[in-house]
């Protein structure tokens, strides 16, 4: 067994990685960027070593500083986790010439499966049923125009070298192929340095099911049962589970059946994956081979009680497999949600910000928690935003369905806008709830599970202005201890006067909307006069940011925190959000940017097709912004005309700054 590994990754899945080799007694080595240099995974190694700058391509995609490091610091086998180098079949070669250990399948297989047109080519030969396409060499755009309305549509356009829903259109209809086409080659050729494409009949009510596979180096290969990871979003997964629902024994033995087959055509050594389309009709299709650990290889470990980094690291020092297929049970059902910094409002861009308040549910034998954050850590716009997963375990899978919900309803942050009420809601649909659900579900049912901006919560409101008077308070109670006499009333933290409490006031602005509360405070209870209501409010703990208070009877939750003169907060884990105003700052403020359109997020300018004093058609394309291999287009909100273009081709733009100016 090895006495050292570098883990070549960041994140959640470093932490993991990590956890299990230190189990083993194997020590471990971080790689760290700029942006990194204070991150979770840095910490739960023994050593780390700086590699470079902040994006990707300056440090986790750095082949040769990813070799010196393991070098440097006496490793003898490098984990590359997921993602980044993971299936690089030149960095697992680099590997193996400077004599490290790759802990993952032969550079062969990594390369044949990389490309999804030789991975089609290579199941088809070996009897695994495929999906009707082309995959051919010949990439004319007449010639895939072609070939695109022989397969028919619904169809699929896919970068040879994608993955991660990157680099995947969907197209509907002959007239929507030639712009599909041209993203998918251009966001391919950003993300994979190669703009190759296939083309495959979408199966619309298909479900996405994979199958984890695991092989060694002595003939030896066994399958854990398989996933199902139909919940999706812009074809990134959103919710995995373990096993997949409405599956039967003889189904699973056929599917099971042909993942091995899979593995032995490539002499498959380590973890992989092989993702299957499912139809209505119990049809399967050869989709992908992942060649490395997946995302969602926690629920399999929680059904099957097996730690499949461990049996990585064994596989690769040239062990054989832990447990034979005999051996190898499941028991219970196990599901996990990806909770990510975006905003499901707007079509799920990325957040970023700082983690100001976070509060996970308490982890237990059923509930689990990978991470690789902690509060007042960054969301950073250079990296996948993904805060945690969560994954919970039951006797069944309505059980395990229960321990989720009441685990998001749990876990709470403040900070970038994250998709944590979205996933509850995604729970809570009948459809979801008695089945799961097909590949395009989310997408069809977007409006019902996506919230509208909701109105003014009025125990928001009460909850914010507590905290806000007690914060004051405390900072009062500071200055009154340093007070050469305070015993002085005037040095009070009350609102005490002569002739009595005076009341107070207090002015916030929800939205457009400017709100003013009278307060009186009454032997440890407030009087609030509001919106032409009274609200009486009594602490039951104070424990700052931390609320519980009884409003006019009703007990309510909250956590909020003032950032200058902004209070943002939970009730609940429901967020809100004030502006703290002064007297003279009463007035709507928001009219001065009524002609502005500004970034939804941060990112870089990498189309922009307006000039000052070009005029627009409503819904036109203006600018298209990239952030973590996203696209995101700018539109006109109306029919207008550009007045100001203040960036260009190649520049970066931070969240809420002003792109353009527009008159109508």
């Amino acid at each position: 067994m090895f006495n050292k590994i570098l883990i070549a990754n960041r994140g959640e899945i470093a932490c993991r990685i990590a956890r299990s080799a230190k189990s083993m007694g194997i020590r471990t080595v971080a790689v760290y960027s700029d942006a990194d240099r204070n991150a979770l995974h840095v910490h739960s190694c023994d050593e780390a070593v700086h590699i470079g700058g902040s994006a990707p391509g300056e440090s986790y995609l750095l082949a040769d500083k990813i070799i010196a490091a393991a070098l440097l610091t006496g490793a003898e086998a490098i984990h590359p986790g997921f993602g980044f180098l993971s299936e690089n079949a030149d960095f697992a070669e680099t590997c193996v010439a400077n004599k490290l250990v790759f802990i993952g399948p032969k550079p062969e297989a990594i390369r044949s499966m990389g490309s999804k047109s030789a991975a089609r080519r290579i199941m088809q030969a070996a009897g695994v049923p495929i999906v009707p396409g082309y995959d051919g060499d010949e990439q004319a755009e007449d010639v895939l125009q072609d070939k695109a309305n022989e397969v028919g549509y619904p169809l699929l356009i896919k970068a040879v070298a994608g993955g991660g829903g990157k680099g995947l259109r969907t197209v509907d209809q002959e007239s929507e192929f030639t712009p599909a086409l041209q993203a998918v080659k251009r966001e391919s050729m950003g993300a994979f340095a190669d703009d190759a494409v296939l083309l495959e009949r979408f199966l619309p009510d298909a479900r996405h099911i994979e199958i984890q596979i695991f092989a060694d180096t002595h003939g030896n290969i066994v399958h854990l049962f398989e996933r199902d990871c139909s919940l999706q979003r812009r074809h990134q997964k959103v919710i995995e589970e373990a096993p997949a629902p409405g599956i039967d024994d003889i189904l699973r033995e056929d599917m099971t059946r042909a993942a091995i087959l899979c593995a032995r055509a490539t002499d498959y050594v380590g973890a992989g994956t092989v993702e299957f389309l499912l139809a209505e009709d119990n049809s399967f299709y050869f989709m992908e081979m992942n060649t490395r650990l997946q995302v969602e290889h926690p629920v399999t470990e929680m059904i099957t009680r097996q730690d499949l980094v461990s049996w990585q690291l064994r596989v690769a020092a040239g062990e054989a497999l832990p447990a034979d297929q005999h051996s190898i049970t499941k028991a219970g059902h196990a599901i996990e949600a990806r909770i990510y910094a975006e905003n499901p409002a707007l079509n799920f861009l990325p957040s970023t910000g700082r983690l100001s308040y976070l509060s996970p549910p308490e982890v237990s034998e059923n509930i689990r928690i990978d991470t690789g954050v902690q509060q007042g850590d960054e969301i950073s716009a250079h990296y996948d935003p993904m805060i945690a997963k969560l994954i919970c375990r039951g006797n069944n899978r309505a059980q395990a369905m229960a321990r989720l919900k009441s685990a998001l309803r749990e876990y709470r942050l403040i900070g970038p806008k994250s998709n944590i009420n979205f996933l509850f809601d995604l729970c809570s649909h009948p459809a979801v709830v008695s089945r799961g659900a097909n590949t395009r579900f989310i997408d069809s049912n977007l409006d019902e599970l996506i919230a509208v901006e909701s109105s003014l919560d009025e125990n928001a409101l009460i909850s914010a202005t507590i905290f806000l008077l007690l914060d004051q308070a405390r900072q009062l109670q500071t200055q009154q201890q340093a007070t050469a006499d305070p015993c002085s009333p005037w040095a009070g933290s009350d609102s005490w006067r002569p002739g009595g409490t005076e009341a107070q006031k207090v002015r916030l602005q929800y939205g457009d909307q400017l709100i003013v509360l009278t307060i009186r405070e009454r032997q440890n209870c407030w009087n609030i006069e509001t919106l032409n209501k009274q609200f009486l409010v009594e602490p039951l703990a104070k424990d700052l940011p931390e609320l519980k208070l009884l409003i006019n009877g009703s007990m309510h939750q909250s956590v909020t925190l003032k950032t200058g003169n902004t209070l943002k907060g939970l009730l609940g884990n429901v967020p809100f959000s004030f502006t703290l105003l002064g007297a003279a700052m009463a007035s709507d403020s928001t009219e001065q940017q009524k002609d502005r359109i500004l970034s939804p997020m941060p990112g870089k300018i990498i189309a922009c097709s307006v000039k000052a004093g070009q005029a627009v058609k409503s819904g036109e394309s203006l600018m298209v912004i990239e952030a973590m291999k996203m696209e995101h287009a700018i539109q006109a909100p109306h029919e207008g005309t550009i007045e100001e273009v203040h960036f260009t081709l190649g520049d970066q733009v931070e969240d809420g700054e002003i792109l353009l100016a527009f008159k109508q």
